[in-house]
């Protein structure tokens, strides 16, 4: 929980609420193609773990899933609009091991957990940031919001600070932000950290001014344009956006990576035979080496899992 110049990414951290019933049918879904086919029939642990899923999954033959298909390189569409990315990757890879089609649902970031609860999808893929405040559906202030949702981890991220090419004003660290702008997608992680920092701003009588954007895609506008000084994104995508802007000639990462934080397979709490389904799928994918070459694919190794946990983020 994270643009323009390339096949749009706009997405981040994770977290956001309440949506209708009726969005996900409005929104329609994406077939991932080339997900459909069935487990190897002679794996006995790949049969055996079908037999766990929920009876309404296997009824169906099929996973639905929701994401913000704007947030290269992890999720975001190809040019001829399928999912792409590191997400529907290893979707389609959990669809194969487990004999299941996949269908993403393109969402908007926060109604992504929203739609989980309201059984509206079946889980969210789309680099939502494992924290205890979501798993127990808290606040900002720490009070119940809604019943929250439980996580598959499945890939290590930070926080990085994205500023123009070259660092004019000479940014490496959340305080050297005090008296500036810094751009963001609203509900996010990184939205979390920068209000936090404010307080911080405030004691040197530096107030951080923070825009709350749609998309990742209108943050790195502002920073291009000169109207925010940096922002704040998810380390693939803020890495994947400095390599392919303008030929990497717009921005650049400074600093070190803030925070380490999992991304999570985000599912409704009650939905424990799924959970626990797909935590035993992802070791899989990880023993017979499936998940490493996807992360290689996309150049994010370095946030490789050695395991599933669940609920593992804090």
């Amino acid at each position: 929980m994270h643009v323009n110049a390339m096949p749009s990414p706009a997405r981040t951290a994770p977290g956001r609420l309440p949506v209708s019933r009726t969005a996900v049918a409005a929104l329609g879904g994406l077939l991932l193609t080339g997900c459909g086919s069935t487990a190897d029939p002679a794996s006995q642990t790949s049969s055996a773990l079908r037999e766990r899923l929920p009876q309404a999954v296997r009824a169906a033959g099929k996973l639905r899933i929701g994401s913000d298909l704007h947030y290269a390189p992890v999720d975001f569409k190809d040019a001829d609009g399928t999912p792409a990315g590191l997400d529907p990757e290893l979707a389609a890879a959990f669809g194969s091991y487990l004999g299941l089609r996949v269908e993403f649902v393109d969402l908007p970031f926060e109604k992504l957990i929203p739609a989980v609860q309201h059984k509206e999808i079946d889980l969210a893929m789309s680099a939502v940031i494992d924290t205890k405040q979501r798993q127990e559906g808290l606040d900002d202030s720490g009070r119940p919001a809604d019943p929250g949702v439980d996580f598959v981890d499945y890939f290590i991220t930070g926080t990085s600070i994205l500023v123009q090419h070259s660092n004019p004003l000479g940014i490496s660290s959340l305080d050297d932000l005090c008296g500036h702008t810094v751009a963001l997608q609203r509900g996010t992680i990184q939205d979390e950290l920068a209000a936090r920092q404010t307080a911080a701003c405030d004691k040197v009588a530096k107030p951080l001014t923070i825009h709350r954007l749609d998309t990742d895609a209108q943050a790195l506008a502002e920073v291009a344009s000169g109207a925010a000084a940096a922002d704040l994104n998810d380390y693939p995508t803020a890495a994947y956006n400095t390599r392919t802007s303008q030929g990497g000639s717009s921005f650049e990462l400074t600093g070190a990576q803030l925070q380490s934080i999992p991304y999570g397979l985000t599912l409704d709490k009650a939905d424990t035979a799924l959970r626990d389904v797909l935590a035993k799928a992802l070791d899989q994918l990880i023993r017979d080496g499936s998940y490493d070459k996807i992360l290689t694919k996309w150049g994010i190794n370095p946030g490789a899992v050695q395991g599933a946990v669940v609920n593992g983020g804090h």
